[in-house]
């Protein structure tokens, strides 16, 4: 399929895990993808193996916690590759913790990246999109619609992107520009090993995180967010879509 061809995509957290697979993904439908992260070497590997498959890539540094950072590097897409009509928002971090126990400082790095990342590339490129009727998919999770133990920042944080997945929706549904949200259960990524439990956890607890499935893979997760991004998904906006194994039966 090339369902996106020449078509400029942003994918951040492009450098690795469901990023990378997702940037490769629109890549191999003929998308022109800037490689987002704020690890400039692992986001210039992905955009080098896009252009090593025949592919047109950028690597991108950039914080998406950072409005400069994320203004200059839209701005420098923009340039380099022309107007952005997709922005996949897939950049996260979490961990595992006591919430009595976390300290303000992560609690603030996991909201950064997850909620205000998310907005702030949002920001950035909505007038692009309002100006070609593009569309934004984030990634949020699983634990954006349920509760999980030792996760009070992350599904914080990952709530939150639920929900402005769908105020951007209401905002914006009559302007052309659709935003929707995927909610992946386990995945099987650099980032899961972040999340190291605290030594006294209650493993019953842990129980509502398990699925017969097991973890999917990166590549299963780009796989849901190229058909939200793709024209076959006209007729969605607002939604958050869980691709869980069943988790949030």
């Amino acid at each position: 399929m090339e369902r996106f061809t020449d078509k400029v995509t942003i994918v951040t957290g492009a450098g690795s895990g469901i990023g990378r697979s997702t940037a490769l993904r629109f890549a191999a439908e003929g998308a022109k993808v800037a490689c987002v992260d704020v690890n400039d070497e692992a986001a210039g590997k992905t955009a080098a193996e896009i252009e090593a498959a025949g592919g047109t890539a950028q690597a991108v540094a950039c914080n998406v916690t950072d409005e400069t950072s994320v203004a200059a590097g839209v701005d420098a897409i923009a340039h380099h590759l022309g107007a952005p009509q997709i922005v996949c928002n897939v950049a996260g971090v979490g961990r595992f913790a006591h919430a009595h126990e976390m300290p303000l400082e992560d609690w603030d790095r996991i909201i950064g990246v997850n909620l205000t990342g998310v907005f702030l590339m949002c920001r950035a490129t909505l007038p692009y999109l309002l100006e070609n009727k593009g569309n934004i998919v984030n990634v949020a999770s699983t634990a954006g619609i349920m509760g999980q133990p030792y996760s009070a920042a992350y599904c914080a944080s990952k709530g939150g992107a639920v929900l402005l997945t769908k105020a951007l929706a209401s905002e914006y549904q009559d302007r052309g520009v659709r935003v929707n949200a995927v909610a992946p259960g386990g995945v099987d990524t650099p980032l899961i090993n972040s999340f190291t439990f605290p030594d006294d956890i209650d493993h019953r607890r842990m129980r509502i995180l398990t699925t017969p499935f097991g973890f999917q893979q990166p590549e299963d997760v780009a796989s849901v967010i190229a058909f939200l991004a793709s024209d076959e998904a006209w007729y969605m906006t607002g939604s958050i879509v869980a691709a869980d194994g069943g988790l949030t039966i």
